[in-house]
């Protein structure tokens, strides 16, 4: 796979410009359980071969995903459910610690309560998309946190166009990806719209996420993407017509 290597750092995740951490009990007690629990399952060896893969965004603990959800599943054994301010604190607090298990952690937890937060969560989720980024965990915050908070108020469509234009390529392809999950509920107009604002661009990471979100929509309406891209496929880059017509042929 052929991409530029991550952007954003764990000293990043403090900067003057990171939202607020909220006051939480809730989150005092996960956090303190966390940085007890996940520690046991460490394994050096293992910690270096997942950063490499990572392109070092992050250093890593070296715990495997099934065994990090087990290890959350006891991190959050009797807690009560979360409001807004809790998720929050939870994913503020989880994105200052530097290994990588732990924003697994914080996207894990806001995926699984993200009805709990309105639409003013909007700037978190930004700050975690741009914040140690790549596409480990960009892309279900994309699909699953901020798709999530589209689908329940869709005044956010309106952020989502400030997004597809902003010079980020994280936020960008969160905005391309946002719609993931929507299936007959995808806005088509601003699927393919936003297609074609970023039909151009040179990063890898877009030109596959051009082509993802059409392939995911095609499994809904392929005819439309049939045609979509057909009609457009002079401004498609080819890696993009490859991935959305992957499953359903010219």
């Amino acid at each position: 796979m052929c991409a530029t290597v991550p952007s954003g750092s764990a000293e990043s995740a403090t900067s003057p410009g990171a939202p607020p951490v909220p006051a939480s009990e809730l989150a005092d007690e996960v956090l303190a359980r966390l940085v007890l629990t996940y520690p046991k399952g460490a394994d050096a060896e293992r910690a270096g071969e997942m950063a490499a893969y990572m392109k070092g965004v992050a250093p890593f603990l070296g715990i495997m995903s099934t065994e990090r959800r087990a290890l959350s599943r006891g991190v959050l054994a009797g807690l009560p459910r979360p409001g807004e301010a809790d998720c929050a604190a939870v994913a503020l607090r989880c994105w200052r610690l530097p290994e990588r298990e732990y924003h697994y952690f914080a996207v894990d937890y806001l995926r699984r309560y993200v009805r709990a937060c309105s639409s003013a969560f909007l700037p978190v989720a930004r700050h975690l998309v741009t914040t140690v980024s790549w596409w480990d965990t960009v892309d279900l915050l994309a699909g699953h946190v901020v798709g999530g908070l589209v689908a329940a108020d869709p005044g956010l469509r309106r952020d989502m166009d400030r997004w597809i234009e902003d010079d980020d390529r994280w936020v960008a392809r969160t905005a391309l990806l946002h719609q993931l999950r929507f299936k007959d509920a995808t806005d088509t107009e601003r699927l393919f719209a936003y297609c074609l604002r970023q039909s151009g661009h040179p990063d890898f990471f877009i030109r596959k996420a051009v082509g993802w979100c059409l392939r995911e929509y095609a499994k809904t309406d392929p005819d439309a993407v049939r045609a979509f891209v057909a009609d457009h496929a002079d401004r498609l880059a080819p890696l993009s017509v490859r991935e959305a017509l992957k499953n359903v042929g010219a």
